[in-house]
């Protein structure tokens, strides 16, 4: 099943730079406790059973309490399958599964049939299976379950006004841009630049590059790519570079990620 991934952390201690995702994503929290940041700086405090929804694109960080450590999982599903999926139901308004906002869930129903989609994720029963049980979940998202906390992704202004800068980004098979080089390609300044993409996604344009770069190292991983030709090609200074930039951003080394 390519257009899933599913990962579980026990008892982690490992702290995530803020980050996002081009798949949308679904967390939840197992046990202890952790602090959700969204890209504007609101932050809101998760505890065992609570559920992240988390849109493609959205910039965001979950780590657990100074000194303490937390259990999760968290689901990541290709965009474009999700959009053609959404595309096949009739009435999908209601749903959790949104882009226009991070939105955090206490739901104890909807936490237990997470968990029981996960277990059957990692079970050994057919991929066939497997498929039935995350469409049926999907579908089951509904806004009967409470939502705590919502947090906006970007605001349509900003998104149109930042768009061709942010397409350029994902260029990750060249130097990143200079401040100077996406400023004219905004028609602002260096300074507007940098405050309209911290206003925007929480992150300077250096982070959010070097963001873009981690998630195409995560789909070249999955193709089996070799280690060392990914750190060439993203530009990095040597494999030890990239792997400490990986680790920061997904918790886990690449080596670790691609097993």
């Amino acid at each position: 099943m390519n257009f899933v991934e599913s990962r579980r952390a026990c008892h982690s201690r490992a702290c995530y730079k803020l980050h996002s995702h081009p798949t949308f994503s679904l967390g939840a929290v197992d046990a202890g406790s952790s602090v959700f940041t969204g890209a504007m700086g609101d932050t809101w405090s998760l505890r065992p059973g609570m559920m992240v929804f988390i849109p493609a694109g959205a910039v965001h960080s979950c780590n657990p309490l100074p000194d303490q450590h937390w259990s999760y999982q968290m689901l990541h599903i290709d965009a474009a399958w999700l959009r053609a999926l959404v595309a096949e139901m009739h009435d999908f308004s209601g749903s959790l599964i949104c882009d226009d906002s991070v939105r955090v869930i206490t739901d104890e129903d909807l936490y237990r049939r997470f968990c029981e989609l996960n277990a059957t994720l990692f079970s050994t029963v057919s991929a066939e299976d497997k498929n039935v049980a995350l469409i049926e979940f999907i579908g089951d998202c509904e806004f009967e379950s409470c939502v705590a906390k919502a947090f906006p992704v970007m605001s349509s202004e900003v998104r149109r006004t930042l768009k061709n800068v942010i397409d350029m980004m994902q260029q990750t098979e060249r130097q990143p841009w200079t401040l100077a080089e996406l400023a004219h390609l905004s028609g602002m300044s260096r300074y507007q630049i940098i405050r309209a993409f911290r206003a925007a996604t929480g992150m300077t344009p250096h982070a959010y590059q070097l963001n873009a770069r981690i998630n195409q190292a995560r789909r070249w991983l999955q193709s089996g790519h070799d280690m060392a030709e990914i750190a060439y090609r993203l530009g990095f200074a040597d494999q030890s570079h990239f792997q400490r930039v990986f680790k920061a951003h997904a918790g886990v080394t690449p080596g670790f990620y691609r097993s």
